[in-house]
């Protein structure tokens, strides 16, 4: 079988973008078994309550949901289990000395296969206040009225 090219999302975090405050982004390989990807080639997986914690040096992804393989035999996975995240250890000391600071978490924005392999994008991120979000959600509704008034406009000429 030919190995597959380029990238195919298989789930994403847009809640994420709209709870927190991305500082900086990071790929992650994934340690998975055997029917974790096989259900994430299907296209199966929940991002939503997941996040990523430091057990020592290492960097786990906690809460991340990948549903049983349905072929599956008695070796099947656990849903929400711990799954290591495999990074350079430069990049872990960086991750590890910015959450270290208050206030700073690590989230997962995507899931996805890179040339065959699971990856995850973690993102540093602030939690946003209610009234950060509730401003960022009017700047996108005023900016999506002006372009609708002036698409309205244009047509009109």
């Amino acid at each position: 079988m030919p190995k597959d090219k380029g990238r195919s999302l298989v789930a994403s975090n847009r809640k994420a973008r709209h709870d927190y405050l991305i500082e900086d982004t990071f790929e992650a390989g994934i340690v998975l078994s055997g029917t974790e990807v096989k259900a994430l080639r299907m296209g199966r997986a929940s991002l939503v309550d997941g996040f990523a914690q430091f057990t020592g040096d290492e960097l786990y992804l906690e809460h991340v949901h990948i549903p049983e393989y349905l072929n599956g035999t008695w070796n099947n996975h656990a849903p929400r289990r711990r799954r290591k995240l495999l990074l350079h250890r430069a990049e872990l000391t960086k991750i590890m000395g910015k959450t270290r600071e208050s206030g700073r978490t690590i989230v997962p924005l995507a899931l996805y296969f890179k040339d065959g392999r699971a990856k995850v994008e973690i993102a540093l991120a602030t939690g946003k206040k209610n009234y950060d979000k509730r401003h960022a959600l009017r700047e996108r509704q005023d900016q999506r009225e002006a372009d609708r008034a002036m698409s309205a406009a244009n047509r009109n000429r």
